[in-house]
């Protein structure tokens, strides 16, 4: 029984020394398949570029597509294509994302490795690819052209206004005091008179503003505007009766702001109370208010939920009443000029009739332009009165009737006078929720806790969500200098690492889309908003975005810079745009005048030159004769133009698969000696056109992409298709004579 050895057969003719003892391959035998006997025939023909008339054809280079992990293990793919190629292109080892990581740190040690092993077997490497938009780190990438962080100042405080009383806007006293001495409003200031020393400095005291929201535990700031009829004193405290904070408030016989500030406060509703029962004459208080200071986040702001919170315009979207349930008039309203809270502008007024059944027979509500998710930051802030005083509750709901929860934390007691109410929440899951599916977006009043008509008042209406982290966007100026700067950084490491050796490369990859959106006859670019491509999800990033239509000046700029810089010499770099589906008849060649039209633009520039054009052929013979006629025509049309431009022209990454009649794939395990014998002269008939058509000075090379087959498990490219001249088991296929004889008869000239 007859056997062979196709590795030591391979590792012999590539000059590998193999001995018996060391040698990992070298008692591998397979029995040869009663299948392959028919094929024997093909062991009589040489090695594909012993084909080639150098003679007549100098500068042509035959290739093929590498796996670098393969090849540098120096055995049966080095083997295979030393002894078949002239030129090896890096399957993905040359590529962006295989050399840079998520962070932006380049490693190119598997590119010099490539490099030397290459230069050492005296085969060129074509470089694939300086310029693309596949294959790339889109994270890091987009990260770098993020907007800019917000500069946050660590020790950054505010002062916010928790309550302001205005009493020039009172017309009575409305809050509580001891009966001794009675404040007075008079003539739009607060009066206290008293006539005598009491016994003691709380004979006359009185709630100076009530219904505060503070912080138990807080510290809080109590501003009066004070004019006494003599220099004196006053106690000033805040908290709530029997658990209130004082201290010494000292005025003057003129108008002055004075400040005390009250630490500790022991209750989270507060009244200010003022006792002054030591203190003989008149002192008169124009306004008072309580603050209290907070650390400012500066990378937070907020996003306002609702429009027209002032009711001085006409949008009350974001504001509804409903109608009371036994009288009164729909509320759904904005005050008349003179009612707001400023006494120049107007009012949300809500009316309520007598005698309602439940608390809810006359609500208010206020709708966020969003939808609210638990944990959201929100603040509302608001003024509010009433003819007559009175409480109210709040809900939160999904819309105007939607309820979901009673307390919505923002319950109000009203008064006659205008009082401001302000309130910092996180939204909660029982807010959130009810039943599981509805959301929280708005807040109500229920205003008929009162059981008296009566008419509410709103106004400047603040509904806002916190946004935090919220940077600063980079304009299209500093987005383009930034990637620039990259592509320059990714195109110097990678020259470097080369050392001058790759002479050629694909230095823009797969550029024109397959759409004309602007309608003047060419292809666009791709772009993310257009894109055309077999690129890996998540892992497209679109230069041409950011850079521009005349993007491509930049890669080739930047690779004829460093090509020489680091050791090449400038009159043999070759730098192509390479594409695919140029040869499609589907469109007439349309993607290739494209393409050319772009380079015709690029170069418009007087300095940039793009040296040829390569043409990827990822091809297949259909079994239909009217299809693959029409195949065949647009393959001699696209060397025609490709001819025309005057250009290096290199076929890139051909490879073949099969379409039976009805236009479906047919699978290796599928093939039969006939179809084999087809794609055998189709392979024929292409590499005898190129040669027919390209001029010889134009003729750069072809590379054909994949030498074997394409494994039926676990492949990204062509999966289970009989793409190569070698099978799986690196058996020649029938393909293989028509692929050498096209090289044998396309050179014979």
């Amino acid at each position: 029984m007859k056997y062979y050895n196709i590795i030591l057969q391979l590792a012999i003719a590539a000059g590998i020394t193999v001995s018996c003892a060391d040698a990992p391959f070298a008692e591998f035998k397979t029995e040869k398949p009663e299948s392959l006997k028919k094929y024997e025939y093909l062991n009589e023909y040489g090695d594909l570029k012993t084909y080639i008339n150098r003679t007549a054809h100098p500068n042509f280079k035959l290739g093929t597509g590498v796996s670098v992990s393969d090849f540098l293990k120096q055995n049966l793919v080095y083997a295979l294509t030393v002894n078949n190629y002239d030129d090896v292109t890096a399957g993905n080892a040359m590529k962006y994302s295989s050399c840079v990581d998520a962070k932006g740190n380049m490693d190119f040690g598997t590119v010099k490795k490539f490099v030397k092993t290459a230069k050492e077997a005296g085969i060129s490497i074509y470089g694939h690819t300086l310029c693309w938009h596949s294959q790339q780190q889109n994270t890091y990438l987009s990260g770098l052209i993020a907007d800019k962080t917000v500069e946050v100042d660590p020790g950054a405080t505010e002062e916010k206004e928790d309550v302001r009383v205005d009493y020039s806007e009172l017309k009575s006293f409305p809050y509580w005091s001891a009966e001794l001495v009675r404040p007075e409003v008079k003539n739009g200031v607060l009066t206290v008179e008293n006539s005598e020393i009491r016994n003691n400095f709380y004979d006359i005291q009185y709630h100076a503003a009530d219904n505060i929201a503070t912080t138990k535990g807080g510290s809080y700031k109590l501003t009066l505007y004070i004019k006494g009829s003599s220099a004196g004193s006053l106690t000033a405290g805040l908290g709530g009766w029997g658990n209130v904070i004082s201290t010494t408030l000292n005025f003057t016989n003129t108008w002055q702001e004075v400040s005390v500030e009250l630490n500790n406060i022991p209750v989270d509703k507060s009244f200010v109370i003022l006792q002054s029962g030591n203190f003989v004459g008149t002192y008169e208080i124009k306004w008072l208010k309580v603050t209290h200071i907070e650390a400012v986040d500066s990378s937070v702001s907020y996003e306002s939920l609702v429009t027209n919170g002032n009711a001085e315009g006409d949008d009350v979207s974001c504001f509804f009443a409903n109608e009371p349930t036994v009288s009164g008039t729909h509320a759904a309203t904005i005050g008349a000029s003179g009612t707001g809270a400023d006494g120049v502008g107007r009012a949300f007024i809500v009316k309520s009739g007598n005698n309602p059944s439940q608390t809810y027979d006359t609500q208010f509500f206020v709708k966020s332009s969003i939808v609210l998710k638990k944990d959201d930051i929100c603040k509302i802030s608001f003024k509010y009165k009433a003819d007559k005083a009175a409480g109210s509750e709040s809900q939160t709901h999904t819309t105007p009737g939607g309820y979901i929860h009673h307390d919505a934390g923002v319950s109000v007691n009203f008064t006659t006078q205008w009082q401001t109410f302000e309130k910092e929440f996180t939204v909660t899951e029982q807010m959130v929720t009810h039943d599981g599916i509805k959301p929280f977006q708005t807040i109500a009043w229920n205003l008929a806790v009162f059981k008296e008509a009566n008419t509410y008042y709103f106004d400047d209406i603040e509904f806002s969500i916190q946004r935090k982290g919220a940077g600063i966007p980079l304009t299209p100026e500093e987005k383009e200098e930034i990637l620039t700067n990259e592509l320059e950084r990714w195109i110097k490491g990678m020259l470097e690492s080369c050392d001058g050796y790759v002479k050629a490369w694909d230095v823009v990859n797969e550029p024109i889309s397959g759409k004309d959106s602007d309608g003047d006859g060419y292809y666009d670019l791709q772009s993310a908003s257009q894109p055309d491509d077999n690129g890996v999800s998540g892992q497209n990033f679109y230069w041409q975005d950011y850079l521009g239509d005349d993007y491509a000046r930049i890669p080739i700029k930047f690779a004829r810079k460093y090509f020489a810089e680091f050791g090449g010499n400038p009159d043999e770099l070759k730098l192509f745009i390479n594409d695919y589906n140029l040869e499609s008849d589907g469109d007439q060649n349309m993607k290739l005048k494209s393409l050319i039209h772009w380079i015709e633009r690029w170069e418009s520039d007087g300095e940039t030159k793009v040296d040829g054009i390569g043409t990827q052929m990822h091809v297949s013979y259909y079994m239909n004769p009217a299809t693959q006629a029409s195949k065949e025509k647009a393959i001699i049309d696209m060397f025609t133009l490709l001819a025309s431009t005057g250009k290096l022209i290199k076929i890139t990454e051909l490879d073949m698969g099969i379409f039976d009649a009805a236009g479906e794939t047919i699978l290796t395990e599928n093939l039969t000696d006939e179809m084999q014998q087809n794609m055998s002269d189709f392979y024929q008939f292409i590499i005898e056109k190129y040669f027919e058509i390209i001029p010889v000075p134009q003729q750069y090379g072809i590379t054909h992409w994949s030498p074997t087959d394409s494994p039926s498990e676990n492949s990204f490219w062509r999966k289970g298709e009989p793409i190569g001249l070698w099978d799986l088991n690196y058996n020649r296929k029938p393909v293989y004579v028509g692929f050498l004889e096209g090289l044998k008869n396309g050179t014979a000239k």
